[in-house]
Order: structure tokens, then sequence, then C-alpha cells
């Protein structure tokens, strides 16, 4: 049997063993010594246990460490007894951190496109599959709800804002790999540790939660998906998705629906005020809207709808609210 190579090996310690992509998108980020680095980064090492382990001394190694960090390769452990080092865990981590870096290979860029393509709803379905719940979570938009809804935290993208200590934006990941949409690409919002990661690689800028919510309105305005990590406490990242480019809408198209949930609300159309403009069907990203009554009048499909309330802000006649409509089920915090 053939050996494998580094690139393979580090391809299958991120779950990705079986990809034909993702070995090349390392050798197009990677030396020989940096993947040696690399792999001996698990469990995470000091630059002295990184020395044993590879054979490179440490005083080279020490000169790795910060171009794999800035790469999204290599992460920092900073403890009282000093600071370990670890790869990128799988294959979503290591997809978000590297195409946001500063002046990515375009081969790269391209490499990334080219897996998104061919292999990742196959990849997607696999990791579905491992899933207790949902990962991620719609947030609806700040629109009017039914009167009697309790808004809670987790349901306010403002209310998340409100709990973080720092925020910083960097590029939408997968606008940065693809864009073909045309939508925003600098407006991925990162709180607290993602923050202070994403200022010291220097991916990202700090951002006040003023300018934030301005971010987000914007967001909302070119028919974004305000999408969170699925937990009650403060997460980490609030993305603003868009239908064409973004790796988050596999699931919801093969029909898995596990890796993103929908949000607590659905949209509700009130048919004495809807003028039948379409504007929110071409709004939807789900199909969830569509055209009854002769195409006079939109009505919402209940199994599809997943309650992001970009449609609302579309319409004139403010014939769309949202309502309440589902518990949500959270990963621990």
């Amino acid at each position: 049997m053939q050996e494998k190579s580094l690139s393979q090996q580090l391809a299958e310690q991120i779950g990705a063993g079986d990809s034909k992509v993702v070995p090349r998108i390392f050798d197009a980020m990677v030396d020989e010594r940096e993947a040696k680095v690399l792999l001996a980064a698990a469990p995470p090492a000091t630059l002295d246990e990184l020395a044993e382990r590879t054979g490179i001394d440490a005083a080279t190694i020490e000169a790795m460490i910060d171009p794999l960090f800035r790469k999204g390769l290599l992460f920092k452990s900073k403890k009282p007894d000093g600071t370990r080092y670890y790869r990128v865990r799988h294959v979503l981590q290591f997809h978000d951190a590297s195409a946001v870096m500063l002046d990515p290979p375009r081969a790269m860029l391209d490499l990334w496109k080219e897996y998104m393509r061919t292999e990742w709803e196959g990849q997607s379905k696999l990791f579905e599959a491992l899933l207790p719940r949902a990962v991620l979570r719609v947030v609806p938009i700040n629109v009017t709800i039914e009167p009697n809804s309790q808004i809670l935290a987790f349901d306010d993208v403002s209310k998340l804002l409100d709990g973080a200590r720092n925020i910083a934006v960097t590029k939408c990941s997968c606008r940065a790999i693809d864009g073909a949409c045309g939508k925003p690409v600098e407006v991925c919002l990162q709180l607290d540790r993602a923050a202070d990661y994403a200022i010291e690689r220097g991916t990202g800028r700090p951002l006040s939660r003023d300018e934030a919510l301005r971010m987000l309105e914007a967001c909302e305005q070119e028919g974004l998906v305000h999408v969170a990590e699925n937990k009650q406490a403060l997460g980490h990242v609030i993305c603003n998705c868009c239908r064409d480019c973004c790796i988050n809408w596999a699931s919801v198209r093969t029909g898995l629906g596990k890796f993103i949930a929908p949000s607590r609300f659905r949209a509700v159309v009130d048919v004495e005020a809807c003028n039948g403009c379409e504007e929110c069907v071409d709004r939807c990203f789900f199909d969830a809207m569509q055209m009854v009554d002769g195409d006079t009048l939109a009505a919402v499909d209940d199994e599809k709808c997943m309650g992001c309330g970009v449609c609302r802000v579309v319409c004139a006649t403010d014939a769309v609210s949202m309502q309440m409509v589902r518990p949500q089920e959270f990963i621990p915090a």
C-alpha cells in the first residue's frame, strides 16, 4: 500500500480523509516542514515538544509559528505555564480560517471553490449524521413580532451584541472564496475570544456596538440572513449569509436540515394587506414564499420557512409579520 503524503495525513486528521481536493489545499499553503509541524501539533504542544516530535530544532519552529497562525492553520493556547500550539481541528474551521487570511493564494481559494462545488454536499451529509443537534441557527432580523411573544436575547442579534465585551468584523469566508453573488464581504461579526483572535491575526478590525448594529441593518437591506451558534449562552460568531456562496445551506437543500436550525419564528402573511408584489418571493432563500390565488397573494410554506425575516424587510404594505411557533433546541452552554 502506498504511503500517504503529509497533506493526505493532514486531510485525514481534520475529517476529510476521502477528499481529493483538501490535500491539494494543504499543498498550496504549506511546505514539508510546516506540514510536519502541523501534524505534530495534536495534542497541543510547546515549542520544545514540537521540536521533539518532528526532529526540527525549536528555533526553526519558532520562526514558523506566526506564518502558520496568520494562515489559520495553527492556534495558540496561552496557559500560566506557557503557550501551547494546536493544529486546525476540522474541515469547517480550516475553510473559515484559511479563506480570510491576508493575501490568500488565488490557487488556494480556487481549490476551496472546487471543494464546495464537487465534495461539500457529500461531506456535509456525513458530518450531519454525527450531529446530536444543529450547530448553527437562524436568528430573526429586528422585526415586529406577534404582540404576545417574548423576545429573548438569543432571538435578537442586537441583544447578542449587548453581551459581548469585544466585537470585530472579518470577511465572510464563503464570499471571500466565491463572491459571485456580489453581496458585501466584510460582514462576519466576531465576538469576545473570536474577536481577540481576528484582531491579533490581522484578519479583523474592531467595531463598536453601534457600528455593528449599522452593519447588521445594512445586511438586512441586502437580504442576508443572520446565523449564530446554536447556544443559549453568548456565542462567538454572527454570520450574515447569502443565498449562493455560503456553506451553511447545504443541509437545508439536501433535506437533512441538521446542520442549521430555524429560528423560533415563521413568517405570516396578512392577506388583507398583501398587494401581490412578489418581493417576498424573490427574497426567500428557502422557497418558502409562494404566490397563490392566481398569483395575487403571497403565502408561506410552514415546512420550509426558516424564520429569518428577510421577506418582511421588503414588504411595502407590512403584510408580513413574524410569529413564534416553535421551541428552540440548543447545544448546552
